[in-house]
């Protein structure tokens, strides 16, 4: 399911995560996260996928991962691309 053709949706879960975008940034693997939360490398692509919403200890724990506030990481709606939103900041301040 995508939302807005960028987005995988919510899927069962309900919430939309950017998980596999920070493994992406960071360098690490579903395996790298699992082992640092302490839980299966298959329910990090259950996460990624909707398909799992994660208990709120596994959600801070993720969140200490990345060294990111929870609401970062995992939202009820939709997240703006990083683009969007890192090209939108920069052109404001351009014109200001």
């Amino acid at each position: 399911m995508k939302d807005n053709g960028s987005q995988v949706g919510p899927g069962e879960s309900g919430l939309y995560n950017r998980i596999a975008v920070l493994r992406a940034e960071r360098g690490a693997s579903r395996q790298d996260l699992a082992d640092a939360v302490g839980v299966n490398y298959q329910t990090i692509g259950f996460l990624e996928r909707g398909e799992y919403g994660p208990s709120l200890k596994l959600a801070f724990a993720i969140a200490e991962y990345f060294r990111l506030p929870v609401e970062a990481i995992f939202s009820t709606q939709p997240f703006r691309p990083l683009s969007e939103q890192v090209y939108a900041s920069s052109r404001s301040q351009e014109k200001g």
